[in-house]
């Protein structure tokens, strides 16, 4: 499944109301979205009560739209292809498309795919709401952690190979090299040369002599 079931759910929530069972507190506001129950937004209280074992983000806002931490969402959904931000010292993603004329100017090298907004980084989207519009038009996305960690290792599987092909290559390489350079350090050993042919004379036999006449 490439999108989760609570994901929608979560874009279409309203934010940052004052809950009515704890309006007086301190931390009233309605910032947290649990993903097990996938409801509505609650406050900090509510959670302590009603969702304390539950999985739950907190919902930011930034020029009054909701962001959430990529160090939250990253953990159930796969974030990649969707521009980020650093706000306050903590990176941020949005969770909707923000309005804004689409841009053709000169200066403008990367844009959403979905609603043409400006992004400062070579990514897809700008938003997780428009990666969902992506998914379900293209469905060349995906949301889901399962694919994106099929797809790291598939990828390591490949540069594994490759480097253990290009280590191989390398022993090869330098075995031949350490063959060659012995061969040229230690040139092969001639043959002997033949032994030169003997001058030395053959003995003569011994002369014998008429015998004497009595």
């Amino acid at each position: 499944m490439p999108v989760p079931p609570w994901l929608e759910q979560l874009l279409n929530t309203a934010f940052f109301s004052v809950c009515r069972t704890h309006a007086d507190a301190a931390r009233s506001e309605c910032n947290m979205y649990c993903l097990d129950c996938n409801d509505k937004s609650f406050c900090f209280y509510c959670r302590s009560s009603k969702h304390k074992d539950h999985q739950v983000i907190q919902i930011r806002r930034s020029s009054y739209h909701d962001v959430v931490r990529v160090s939250e969402i990253q953990k159930v959904l796969d974030i990649s292809g969707v521009q980020t931000y650093v706000i306050n010292s903590a990176r941020v993603l949005f969770l909707n498309e923000r309005p804004q004329p689409k841009t053709t100017g000169k200066g403008v090298s990367h844009i959403c795919e979905i609603c043409g907004r400006s992004l400062l980084d070579p990514f897809r989207f700008c938003s997780l709401g428009c990666k969902l519009v992506g998914i379900k038009r293209n469905g060349n996305a995906s949301f889901t952690l399962e694919a994106k960690n099929e797809e790291e290792t598939e990828r390591r599987g490949v540069i594994s190979t490759s480097r253990e092909r290009r280590i191989i290559s390398s022993s090869r390489e330098e075995e031949e090299l350490r063959e060659g350079s012995q061969q040229d350090i230690y040139p092969p050993t001639p043959p002997p040369p033949p032994p030169p042919p003997s001058s030395a004379r053959r003995r003569k036999g011994i002369p014998h002599r008429a015998p004497f006449g009595s």
